[in-house]
């Protein structure tokens, strides 16, 4: 059995229970459009890192911030209820910035195509030399 794939599983279970959980249990107006992107679970079971996403700006990821905060008792005690886990796992919830670094990554490169878009086209493909001496002996 590979290692780890224990905490993977119990990580997986527990990112579906919360996202339901969030959906339909979770009334708090701050929590706002949130998406649990990931669940790492430590080895021994004992702590869950629990990554999202949040739309808006700074204010309204801030806000989801502490309402998380608030709620992370009643969703730990859920999460328990649900899964019948021997221990639950600490919950810890931290913003997921690999989707915010991605979305910067796709609006450089697409900064960078309209900006070849723009530029004249030579003709020419690179490398191409065709101003040099010819030798037509052979």
């Amino acid at each position: 059995m590979p290692q780890g794939s224990r905490a993977s599983r119990v990580g997986d279970q527990i990112r579906a229970e919360l996202a339901s959980l969030l959906t339909r249990d979770v009334h708090d107006p701050g929590i706002g459009f949130l998406t649990i992107t990931q669940v790492k679970v430590s080895p021994d079971l004992q702590q869950a890192r629990v990554y999202y996403t949040t739309i808006g700006d700074d204010k309204a990821r801030r806000e989801s911030a502490r309402a998380l905060g608030r709620a992370t008792p009643f969703l730990r005690r859920q999460v328990g209820q649900r899964l019948q886990l021997k221990r639950v796992p600490e919950l810890t919830f931290l913003f997921d910035e690999a989707i915010e670094k991605s979305d910067r990554i796709e609006r450089i490169l697409q900064e960078l195509n309209t900006e070849r878009a723009g530029r004249p086209d030579t003709g020419e493909a690179p490398g191409d030399d065709t101003t040099g001496p010819r030798n037509d002996d052979q």
